[in-house]
């Protein structure tokens, strides 16, 4: 039986390397996979999921307006779905995906970022986290050694900030992740002395 799946982690713990290693047990077993990202995140070129270790794939990509019943009606048969920045997913199209897998039989594997640089959960992962069959975070660590659970935004001198749209496409040049402690102290909310 086909599930609705969320991976979930803070930046730069391995989302994409993940969804680039699920993609290809399916193709080693002999199945068809359909790859999907946002559009707005063109880091690595239009419709390429990218991992910071050097894999990368060709993906079909979504935007607000896209309908993910219909792309998926269009498909060719496929055995899995996979969808990296998932949490720029609207909540119409979470509960699309929950359609997918429950009407058709076709399992859904999501990849994204839970929490933005102000702690707020992003829309695409407050529904996914609500109606997924299966959560599972991926652990990445902070500076200290503590697992990292927030995003810092960083400006063009390393400062933290505070401030500003919820979405800003970058890397580690633009974001750092932090365990809680250090995420409220970069932000000056709390003080060593505290």
């Amino acid at each position: 039986m086909a599930q609705l799946y969320f991976y979930y982690s803070a930046m730069n713990a391995g989302k994409s390397t993940a969804l680039l290693q699920s993609d290809y047990n399916y193709h080693e077993r002999g199945m068809k996979t359909r790859l999907l990202t946002a559009r707005l995140d063109n880091r690595f070129g239009d419709g390429r999921i990218a991992s910071r270790i050097g894999l990368e794939k060709p993906a079909d990509t979504f935007v607000e307006s896209t309908d993910l019943i219909e792309w998926y009606q269009q498909l060719p048969e496929v055995d899995c779905i996979l969808i990296d920045e998932a949490q720029f997913l609207t909540r119409k199209q979470v509960d699309d995906l929950a359609m997918i897998v429950d009407r058709f039989d076709t399992p859904v594997l999501c990849y994204g970022i839970r929490t933005d640089f102000q702690g707020e959960l992003f829309p695409g992962s407050e529904r996914l986290l609500a109606i997924s069959d299966k959560l599972t975070e991926l652990k990445t660590i902070c500076h200290c050694g503590r697992k990292a659970i927030m995003v810092v935004r960083m400006d063009e001198h390393g400062n933290a900030l505070a401030e500003g749209a919820q979405v800003q496409i970058g890397g580690n040049e633009r974001y750092v992740s932090m365990c809680r402690k250090h995420y409220y102290e970069a932000l000056g909310l709390i003080t060593r002395e505290n």
